[in-house]
């Protein structure tokens, strides 16, 4: 079979469910989506006396709201837009020429034009603007919830934060709640993650089948982004898939580096999908057009090993030292080039909690306990240091009331793990 035809060829994933196309938005509420999440945030603030939160983060203000506004623009340009929230009041404060686009929306009571109070916007008057915008902001926040009030702040300029301490109020991080919020999921936010995993397969799929010797990497890469697009999802986050010898170490994004006959191919799919929910998983492929190596194979047999045994300890009670003295003991040639954690949670983006190893633990490490609604990427990289390639796999599962269920359906290569 000619090099062209090796991928297309192959018949084994023809007929599985994950590939059949699925209407994006059937038989779920998103109304439901947002009014749950919106309940969650006002929930962790009550637990910890805080009366309002000013969001900036794109993926907060639309985890909280369920409206986006170019995410990746206004995550590097932040504070474009944000979102003052408290128990009984959601204002929205648009960027310029935009507060149509949150018409309707049940989770906002009212839209504002945005006071950007950044350098780009301001330039030599910025601590002015930063001065303006808090006496704006604390003018409404006493409004609303009194004076001396304690308020949650993320992703603001030091002057401004600052300035609105000086209006008299406690200044906290808001992160704690909001990550707090995003970690349980509703049934309806697991439909959609089911849905932006089911597109995200398809792209996996399509990814590779265009496999060929010859291909640069970024064009490889172009087929799946171009998949995820069609398909209605939002963006990559990142563009980790390396080939040959640039898989080893990790965290290697795409190049144009030409792929070679019979190298490995790993890719982090890290992609916002369909109603902005992440699809985490990883996935190693073999360019052809022979068979492995023995050396290959046995990188992801040990890459695939670790993540099944740490997706067998996953279970609800299970506290996170629990799990990082169960987890996989990392043999001593691929400890130096470990992936960063073990796992970590994932929703509208990677979330809390981290699962870390049992050797950075003590370091690193925090306590908190696995609970049902938890959804949760389980990591593995294999690669030894200075070797050759390297194998990175990943699974993403929820957290039930009895152990797990798997969420990332795209199968393994039966070529790398044969015997």
């Amino acid at each position: 079979m000619a090099n062209l035809d090796w991928h297309e060829g192959r018949s084994d994933l023809s007929s599985l469910r994950l590939l059949e196309a699925a209407p994006e938005s059937e038989g779920i509420d998103l109304a439901a989506v947002r009014l749950y999440r919106l309940a969650r945030v006002r929930a962790e603030m009550a637990k910890r006396d805080i009366a309002a939160v000013i969001l900036s983060d794109a993926v907060n203000i639309r985890y909280t709201t369920g409206t986006r506004n170019m995410q990746v623009f206004s995550s590097r340009n932040a504070p474009c837009r944000y979102l003052l929230l408290t128990a009984d009041r959601s204002i929205l404060y648009e960027f310029s020429g935009c507060m149509h686009l949150v018409d309707n929306f049940e989770t906002i009571d009212e839209v504002r034009p945005a006071m950007t109070a950044s350098f780009v916007a301001a330039g030599r008057h910025i601590v002015e603007r930063e001065r303006s915008w808090a006496a704006n902001m604390a003018s409404t926040i006493k409004e609303l919830v009194g004076s001396g009030a304690t308020i949650g702040l993320e992703r603001m300029n030091a002057g401004a934060a600052i300035a609105l301490a000086g209006h008299g109020f406690r200044i906290v991080d808001a992160q704690e709640p909001v990550e707090m919020a995003r970690a349980i999921k509703s049934d309806e936010e697991l439909k959609c993650i089911r849905t932006s995993l089911r597109a995200t397969e398809r792209a996996v799929e399509d990814l590779r089948k265009a496999i060929k010797p010859g291909l640069t990497e970024n064009e490889l890469w172009s087929v799946f982004h171009q998949s995820i697009i069609a398909q209605n999802g939002e963006y990559c986050e990142t563009r980790l898939m390396s080939s040959g010898d640039r898989t080893n170490p990790w965290f290697q994004e795409s190049a144009s580096k030409v792929i070679g006959e019979n190298e490995l191919i790993s890719l982090d799919t890290d992609i916002v999908g369909c109603h902005g929910y992440y699809s985490d998983f990883s996935r190693t492929f073999h360019a052809g057009p022979g068979k492995p190596d023995e050396a290959q194979k046995d990188l992801y047999k040990t890459a695939y090993e670790q993540v099944h045994h740490n997706m067998g300890i996953l279970r609800p009670g299970l506290t996170l030292r629990e799990y990082s003295e169960e987890a996989w003991e990392i043999p001593p040639p691929y400890f130096a080039n470990r992936y960063y954690v073990s796992g970590h949670g994932v929703g509208l983006t990677g979330e809390y909690p981290y699962l870390y190893h049992r050797a950075d633990y003590q370091d690193a490490g925090y306590d908190g306990v696995l609970e049902p609604g938890m959804t949760i990427c389980i990591e593995s990289y294999i690669g030894e240091e200075g070797g050759k390639e390297g194998v990175k796999l990943e699974q993403q599962v929820l957290i039930t009331e009895v152990g797990i269920e798997l969420l990332s359906e795209y199968p393994f290569d039966a070529d790398l793990l044969a015997s």
